[in-house]
This record gives C-alpha cells, sequence and structure tokens, in this order.
C-alpha cells in the first residue's frame, strides 16, 4: 500500500468514524449538540467527500493527492473549531454569545436561548470534552493525511 493509498483511507475512516461517533451519541447516548458542536461536523462531512472524490481519483495521482490534501485540511479545520469550542467549554476564552450561558440581560433573551449552551461539557472522560477529543483525533489525523499524501512515492 502506497502513502498516498494509506492517506485516503485514513482520510475517509477518520472524518466517518467521528461523524457518526459524534450521530451516535446523539442517538444512543442521548447527548444534544450544541451549536458549535454542530459546526464541528460540517468539515468532516466535506473532507468524506473530498475523500470520495480522491479514492475515484486514483488513477491520477496529482489530482488524488490535490483531493486528499484538501480533506486533509478539512479534517484539520473541525479539529481548530475542535479546540475553539473545547476552550469555551474550559472558560479559557468566550464563545459566541448566543450559545454561551452568560449572555442573558432580558427574559426575552432567555427565552430566545438554545436548549444546549456551549459553554457546558455535557459529558468527559479523563477530563476531556467530546470537543477536545474531535480536536485531538482531527489534528493529529489530519497532520497524518497530510504527511502521507505530501510524500512523494519512491522512484
Amino acid at each position: 500500500m502506497t502513502n498516498l493509498s494509506r492517506a485516503r483511507l485514513i482520510a475517509i475512516l477518520l472524518p466517518n468514524a467521528l461523524l457518526w461517533g459524534a450521530i451516535g451519541s446523539q442517538v444512543f447516548g442521548g447527548l444534544v449538540p450544541c451549536e458549535m458542536c454542530m459546526w464541528q461536523r460540517w468539515p468532516h462531512v466535506a473532507a468524506i467527500v473530498l475523500a470520495l472524490i480522491a479514492i475515484a481519483l486514483r488513477g491520477n495521482p496529482s489530482a488524488s493527492r490535490a483531493f486528499t490534501l484538501l480533506a486533509a485540511l478539512a479534517i484539520l479545520v473541525s479539529g481548530g473549531l475542535g479546540v475553539y469550542h473545547a476552550g469555551v467549554e474550559y472558560h479559557w476564552w468566550t464563545g459566541p454569545t448566543r450559545c454561551t450561558g452568560n449572555h442573558f440581560t432580558s427574559i426575552a433573551d432567555l427565552m430566545k436561548a438554545p436548549v444546549v449552551m456551549c459553554d457546558v461539557p455535557q459529558w468527559k472522560l479523563g477530563g476531556i470534552s467530546l470537543a477536545g477529543f474531535n480536536a485531538i483525533f482531527s489534528i493529529v489525523g489530519g497532520l497524518i493525511v497530510a504527511a502521507l499524501a505530501s510524500r512523494k512515492p519512491a522512484r
């Protein structure tokens, strides 16, 4: 298996695993995603589409490599959003006021509030929230995909 083949495989499997894991935690675990959780899903959807295009173009290594690198970038974007969201959850910085718990100025604001606040993690393991896990897996995985796809084949 070539490095590019490995990169394509990771680029299709990793965002699928993270996306379906998030959906599974929602459907089977009863967790309700906040707005920032949803933001992290879209780059994974884009990465899956880009990886599928890369696989379809495997007969054209240059084009396949380009789409694999774009998939890696999409995975890294989700990881960056995960870092931002985790920072909001750990109160390292403030998030968007429409989905954090400290912005209510009136009863009307409270009535328009989302059910799930972005600054309150619903689940943690070892002190790491789901946003934190998405950040870790997406950044490490995206960098691996990019590194593998960037290597030129041995001659």
